[in-house]
């Protein structure tokens, strides 16, 4: 059987894998991009209908390659998105193979590199970038048995309303997934309840300016490590309808029913904590610190931009936050449907090599792995925090490449100055 050869491969198409191809490709790289699917199939396939991209146009994308067809200040559709990496793989010319799955990648005997069985035939290859990104294993709590008489599923199998079956729906997880879907519900008339835990509230815009820039020009995007305590912590923003902040209060004041984080179930009822009225004030004075140091960056720099007190006015306590619920009876409240918006959990399963913690995570550095030759790319909080956004992995892949285009230097020098002493 021939077995191809190359210096390095990418396993994924996403926007991981694309950003790594382009640097790959300023260094004169030989690789090649695996996808088991399309590129940037998860954006067609796992995501919700009518989702668009939580950042704007102007925003969320590489540098190499605007949103000609967009305002710079709109939000792109999902599908909009995954058409702009088809794009942009084509403008640099990324040699992607789709329809590849990697089954597995374990290191050569005796030798430098890796042997990579895959759907198509075995790859060697010197360097393997993981480029399958931070959504990889949608994880569903173990409260409500699969057997209980209730529809369930996770958010990335949720498309659209009329996917569910009648009646109320119960949304747990209150981050930007949870609170979309849980308002796209309200607002067709579905009677729903949603489960928040801890989570950031940003202001979708604060005087003129999104949130994106505001993280920008504050020094937000670049935070080397989240906060102690809040590495677990969602965030809740939306970039539906035109843009606008989540506010809990006013989806509530609406209709939605908020209660606490799903705790536990027995006999057809449903038990949440007591945390949520606290859930609630994290996120308010996550809003609030935004605004006040953005305020505090128009007196400093003497930007003229407009005021917006209004910003500040939460509005009445809904009843739901004032008398809180802590248990439903599920069949009473007439909930059918429940919906996980409860995260992802990394899967590396096909890669065994030694660049895992004792926690099954992944060992790196700014994505150089202990294991030579193995490097991660599109990790939550790889080098910063905006490392698994659009512009940020396409930086973080910048680093992956020149790392790998120094040790190719080395090795180099090593066979010249074999060639020399022979």
């Amino acid at each position: 059987m021939t077995v191809e050869t190359i210096d390095t491969v990418v396993v994924g198409g996403g926007q991981a894998g694309i950003a790594m191809s382009e640097h790959l490709t300023s260094h004169a790289i030989p690789h090649i991009v695996l996808e088991r699917h399309r590129i940037a199939e998860r954006w067609r396939s796992e995501r919700w209908d009518s989702l668009v991209a939580n950042g704007p146009a102007w925003h969320d994308r590489f540098p190499g390659l605007k949103f000609d067809d967009l305002d710079p200040d709109a939000f792109a559709p999902k599908e909009r998105v995954a058409d702009y990496f088809v794009q942009y793989a084509e403008k640099i010319g990324a040699p992607v193979r789709t329809g590849v799955e990697v089954n597995s990648v374990t290191r050569l005997d005796g030798r430098p590199g890796f042997r990579v069985e895959t759907s198509r035939g075995v790859i060697e290859a010197r360097n393997i970038v993981a480029a399958t990104g931070p959504f990889q294993k949608p994880v569903i709590p173990q409260i409500v048995p699969e057997d209980a008489d209730i529809f369930q599923i996770h958010s990335n199998r949720y498309r659209n309303p009329e996917q569910l079956p009648e009646g109320a729906v119960l949304v747990v997880g209150a981050g930007a997934s949870g609170a979309q879907i849980g308002a796209e519900l309200m607002r067709t008339g579905r009677r729903v309840y949603l489960a928040a835990g801890p989570h950031d509230r940003p202001p979708r815009s604060y005087r003129g300016r999104d949130f994106c820039w505001w993280l920008g020009v504050l020094g937000k995007w670049d935070l080397a490590a989240p906060a102690p305590g809040t590495e677990h912590v969602s965030i809740a923003v939306s970039g539906a309808n035109g843009g606008e902040t989540v506010d809990f209060r006013a989806l509530a004041r609406e209709g939605l029913t908020l209660v606490g984080r799903a705790e536990r179930y027995a006999n057809g009822i449903l038990y949440f904590g007591a945390g949520l009225v606290q859930s609630i004030r994290h996120g308010d004075a996550n809003y609030l610190s935004v605004l006040d140091e953005a305020d505090a960056y128009i007196a400093r720099n003497g930007l003229d931009l407009p005021e917006e007190p209004e910003a500040r006015d939460f509005g009445s306590e809904p009843e739901c936050l004032t008398a809180p619920i802590r248990a439903l009876d599920l069949a009473d409240a007439g909930i059918t449907s429940i919906i996980w918006a409860t995260g992802y959990a990394l899967d590396y399963s096909w890669l065994d090599v030694d660049a895992f913690d004792e926690m099954g995570r992944p060992a790196h550095q700014r994505g150089k792995s202990t294991e030579p030759g193995v490097y991660f790319l599109g990790l939550p909080w790889q080098s910063r925090r905006g490392s698994s956004f659009i512009w940020g992995v396409w930086h973080d892949a910048r680093h992956v490449a020149d790392s790998i285009a120094t040790q190719r230097s080395y090795l180099e020098y090593h066979a010249q100055a074999e060639a020399r002493s022979a």
